[in-house]
């Protein structure tokens, strides 16, 4: 039997495990390798004055999946909420129970600071995550635009 999964805040010693995570995920998203994105979001969540938040699945002490994440406002609901910005679990840990475990320990969050809601975005193309995700939420009827900068 697998150890239990533990949720926990990423702490500095956490630095080379949460990269390593952190790369995988950018390789799902077939993101170009980029040690300055590793490093600048290292930094935000090492800065308790930055919005971003990060949280590591622990399981016999290895982090195994991490969850950055962030409260905005909701302005027609008057009220904040949490954004999952990136969720990943360790290829060989998948199917295990991680992600939601991750989830479930933001809506613990949400729940315990009378946020509104806990959401997020994933691609049209990863049909795994989005079996669990139809399980444990509903689907939002809004799509997501993306403008760049004008310059």
């Amino acid at each position: 039997m697998a150890a239990e999964v533990r949720i926990r805040t990423v702490e500095p010693a956490d630095r080379h495990a949460w990269a390593a995570l952190f790369r995988g995920y950018r390789d799902f998203y077939a993101l170009e390798h980029d040690d300055r994105v590793i490093e600048t979001v290292w930094a935000w969540l090492m800065d308790p004055q930055h919005e971003l938040q990060g949280h590591l699945a622990v399981r016999d002490g290895h982090p195994i999946g991490l969850a950055h994440w962030r409260r905005f406002a909701r302005p027609s609901r008057g009220g904040t909420a949490i954004f999952l910005d990136d969720l990943f679990t360790a290829p060989d840990e998948r199917g295990g129970g991680v992600g939601s475990a991750l989830i479930a320990d933001l809506q613990r969050v949400a729940d315990a600071e009378g946020l509104t809601e806990v959401r997020w975005i994933t691609s049209e193309t990863n049909v795994d995550a989005q079996r669990l995700y139809e399980r444990i939420a509903a689907r939002s009827p809004f799509f997501t635009y993306i403008a760049p900068p004008a310059g």
